[in-house]
């Protein structure tokens, strides 16, 4: 799934997941192209260095940060997000650990997990981070492992996390206490709305308590109502009155995941209501933020009512959006895009996270270890098995390690507009969980 991701070691290695799992399951597949000359021994040992890297970066956080959320791979410093630890890093890296085959490694997470992780805290946690990586992890280790334990704590995280819909829209708070229930924080965006349905629904699904996917299910529809009279959100919406507070309309963060998950729910739910709000939406969204250039497809921005051109920019989070339209079926369309972000990627050897696409100009220069671009790489191989993807994939990994990869795990680029090792060094107290 593609979100907001904060600086993250395990941002990075969920992001190389996608072109691991390419390897490690697929590398018949490695045999045209770039690849043409690879030999089965090579194609093994790319497989077993990006498995290394995994364990590098976990081998980190072992030494440095165990029992915390996260580590510092420069300072070497660990971190929390909160008041308490809340595993982050081995609640997230699970899943991603049993895919890989990493078993001495998971049961070790399994334990900790199960020893030390407790959600009766008195603190406000984001609903929207937590969703996407305590809870999806919990139950995705769940489904990978049977471990009832895990759907334990997913579901006792539910229902702490259910009192954020209790607005007068039904829209989530920002905010949660997870002692108390209290909210706060009733500005919001598309994204932290509308990117709870998949977790919520699949718990729904394995507990048998139809409240969580009722309430997620409420919150997008009622998104979905206020959107414009031409099909578009706004980057900003008060929970409270259901106004909109920005409106500014893309495929940017803090919209991006909304239409994500509009499409995915539908598939993994067979929900009609999402599939009709997803195909709705495409329409406007190829409409009014698809802009055709010289030198390729891109989407920039527009006013959410009049469909008029605010701005041309595209970032590491738009990336996200050639997956989205693999999987809706067009295939066609998600190929020209990926191909512009990845003119954006080697612009200078790794993406920024904002891009402006018709002066050619960088708008934000850090690099936080988005994973979207290799996620649609991902998906783009697999729905037309190109082995070019496969070597964007290559180009993707090998970025990584020359410019992010530290001697305890991979940093966040502060500015990807001047010497990589530099910047990295420059940014230790930033690169965090």
């Amino acid at each position: 799934m593609c979100r907001s991701f904060v600086y993250s070691d395990w941002t990075m290695l969920r992001s190389i997941l996608c072109f691991s799992i390419a390897l490690l399951l697929f590398p018949s597949c490695f045999g045209q192209s770039s690849t043409a000359d690879m030999s089965d021994t090579q194609k093994a040992e790319m497989a077993n260095r990006v498995r290394e890297e995994y364990l590098h970066a976990w081998k980190g956080y072992h030494k440095y940060a165990w029992g915390h959320d996260a580590l510092m791979p420069l300072s070497h410093k660990p971190h929390d997000w909160y008041a308490h630890s809340l595993l982050m890093t081995p609640v997230d890296g699970l899943d991603t650990m049993i895919l890989m085959g990493l078993k001495p490694q998971a049961d070790e997470a399994r334990k900790l997990i199960a020893k030390r992780l407790n959600f009766d805290q008195d603190m406000y946690v984001k609903d929207f981070e937590i969703t996407i990586r305590l809870l999806g992890s919990l139950l995705s280790s769940y489904e990978l492992t049977g471990d009832k334990r895990l759907l334990e704590l997913a579901d006792d995280l539910g229902r702490r996390m259910l009192p954020m819909f209790n607005s007068p829209t039904g829209m989530p708070y920002e905010y949660v206490n997870l002692h108390t229930g209290a909210v706060r924080g009733a500005a919001s965006n598309p994204a932290e709305i509308g990117s709870l349905l998949i977790e919520y629904g699949m718990l729904s699904r394995e507990t048998g308590r139809q409240e969580y996917y009722e309430k997620a299910k409420r919150a997008v529809v009622e998104l979905y109502k206020r959107q414009s009279g031409i099909g578009l959100v706004g980057s900003g919406i008060n929970v409270e009155t259901g106004e909109w507070t920005d409106s500014t309309a893309g495929i940017m963060g803090g919209i991006d995941s909304y239409y994500e998950y509009l499409l995915k729910a539908a598939i993994l739910f067979g929900d009609k209501d999402c599939e009709r709000m997803w195909k709705e939406s495409l329409t406007a969204i190829n409409r009014y933020l698809a802009d055709r250039r010289p030198d390729g497809l891109w989407y920039g921005q527009a006013n959410m009512n009049s469909g008029a051109r605010i701005t041309t920019y595209y970032g590491a989070l738009d990336a996200f959006f050639p997956a989205v339209l693999v999987l809706s079926g067009d295939v066609d369309r998600a190929a020209r895009l990926q191909d512009s972000g990845y003119k954006m990627w080697n612009f200078t050897g790794v993406e920024p996270d904002g891009f402006d696409y018709v002066k050619r100009k960088i708008t934000n220069p850090e690099y936080p270890l988005r994973p979207e671009i290799i996620e649609s790489a991902y998906y783009l191989y697999h729905a037309t098995r190109d082995p070019k993807y496969l070597a964007m994939g290559r180009t993707f990994f090998d970025s990584l390690l020359k410019y992010c990869r530290t001697e305890a795990g991979f940093a966040a680029l502060k500015d990807v507009g001047v010497e990589k090792v530099s910047t990295r060094q420059a940014i230790s107290t930033r690169s965090v969980w």
